[in-house]
């Protein structure tokens, strides 16, 4: 660990240095040939000014902060920049001038203040081009910060929006089971009594489990499996033996995380829409099974083939398909096969260990 560090500080201080001794022997040699004599003088007065211009140069995102780049603002900030590199300029132009007096007076190099002069032209366009590379470089991390802000923003409002969404569908869950047990309660208050204050009994239970299983994102296969179980124990005080139930769930799947009551709409649909249309009733299968990287459930349940259409909205399976596209994207599918006397529902979506499983 100590090795990395040491390699990690002093290296990447030293990059700064670097340029600027680069950028420096650069102007030295520029400066050479521009007004010719010793190469020391050359040097002299170009390694130090090279520093003052990267000083200078810190200050571009002040300006870039003050008239940054967008609609209808490129020719001010063009202007701008230029107006800041010719100021740039001058003031490299007069601090050199007062360098090569300085060397001049130290009696170093007394002819230093004729030869900056005779390259004063090179040192301007050198001090504003340089500071007009760091303005549009400035730039240039300006805006790769607003795409990045901009990305930032996109990414939050798409999960606040699938968040709402999400809340949105759950919200709707509760109501429509609501409903429809209702019904079944209701069916069997004028026939049998005990068994409607029996099926209440079971709802109060089943109600206290679903609403606190709802509140989480996911929960184990196990969990809704109980849930469903639990439902068409409730169906069944009504049904008696026209409603027969068979499960096929390999173990393997009960650990894999499903988003809270994705099964029970799927039931609900096999209950009254399957098994309460036929007089001899029928039986709902129910099966789960893991095929490589995803989990599929598949519900299926009788039907009467000559049965008048449904009178629902629809809502049950709909939700459960927004539910998957919603946390899943295409990766959660739901596909429905309507045989004449069949009706199979098929849930894929990605096999992953639930939360604490």
């Amino acid at each position: 660990m100590s090795a990395e560090r040491g390699l990690a500080g002093p290296l990447p201080a030293l990059v700064p240095l670097g340029l600027w001794l680069l950028g420096g022997l650069a102007l030295a040699a520029a400066f050479a040939l521009a007004a010719p004599g010793g190469l020391a003088e050359a040097a002299a007065l170009a390694l130090p000014l090279a520093a003052v211009l990267g000083a200078q140069c810190v200050s571009a995102r002040y300006v870039v902060a003050a008239v940054p780049l967008g609609t209808g603002r490129s020719g001010r900030a063009l202007a701008t920049a230029l107006a800041a590199a010719a100021a740039s300029g001058l003031l490299w132009l007069v601090l050199g001038a007062g360098w090569a007096r300085l060397l001049a007076g130290g009696g170093l190099f007394p002819g230093a203040p004729e030869r900056f002069a005779a390259g004063a032209a090179l040192f301007f366009s050198v001090g504003a081009l340089g500071y007009l590379l760091a303005v549009a470089r400035c730039h240039l991390a300006a805006a790769e910060e607003r795409t990045r802000a901009a990305e930032r923003q996109a990414l939050e409002a798409d999960l606040l929006a699938r968040e709402a969404e999400l809340k949105a569908l759950k919200a709707q869950l509760d109501p429509h089971f609501l409903f429809n047990s209702l019904n079944s309660v209701s069916a069997l208050i004028g026939s049998d009594p005990k068994a409607a204050r029996r099926m209440c009994l079971l709802l109060a239970g089943f109600f206290r489990k679903s609403l606190g299983l709802g509140r989480q994102r996911e929960i184990p296969l196990s969990e809704e499996i109980y849930l469903a179980e639990t439902y068409l124990a409730i169906e069944q005080v009504r049904f008696g033996e026209r409603l027969q139930v068979a499960m096929a769930i390999d173990e393997e799947t009960l650990t894999l995380a499903v988003p809270p009551l994705l099964l029970q709409p799927l039931v609900e649909n096999a209950v009254h829409h399957g098994i309460a249309q036929l007089i001899e009733g029928g039986e709902i299968r129910i099966a789960a099974r893991r095929a490589g990287a995803e989990l599929e459930i598949e519900v299926e349940n009788p039907c009467d083939p000559e049965r008048p259409p449904s009178r629902g909205t629809g809502l049950g399976l709909g939700n459960a398909r927004a539910r998957l596209a919603a946390l899943f994207g295409e990766a959660g599918r739901l596909d429905v096969r309507a045989a004449p006397e069949s009706y199979r529902v098929r849930v894929a979506l990605p096999a992953r260990p639930a939360a604490g499983s």
